[in-house]
């Protein structure tokens, strides 16, 4: 499959899961979930890629697709700051929660699939 494809195949998938979620889970707290999510599936994708589990073209497909599309660094970017101006207390928080937990997971995804491999 052309790479340019699978990410846009990917992407299309992934855009409307996060505004499913979105639409179900309200911000802050879903763009953090699909963050959280999207963190641990692509240390699993990634693991899976550097152990030779999945193909590069299917790593193009979820993890730069798929996964690039669902996760979102400008909405959290911008949620933080409408947070700051009600409660800097608040985005504080949420800025700290996402920045620690979400590398943990990514990183929880991959040793998930060392162990496996």
């Amino acid at each position: 499959m052309n790479s340019f494809l699978a990410v846009a195949i990917g992407g299309a998938v992934g855009a409307t899961l996060r505004f499913a979620i979105s639409e179900v889970i309200q911000t802050p707290w879903g763009t953090f979930t699909v963050n959280i999510i999207g963190s641990l599936l692509l240390g699993i994708c990634m693991a899976g890629l550097a152990n030779e589990l999945i193909s590069k073209d299917l790593a193009i497909l979820l993890g730069t697709g798929l996964l690039g599309a669902f996760t979102t660094m400008s909405t959290f970017s911008l949620e933080t700051v409408e947070l700051w101006s009600d409660n800097p207390i608040h985005a504080i928080g949420y800025a700290g929660l996402t920045m620690v937990i979400c590398p943990l997971l990514a990183l929880a995804g991959w040793k998930a699939v060392e162990l496996t491999a």
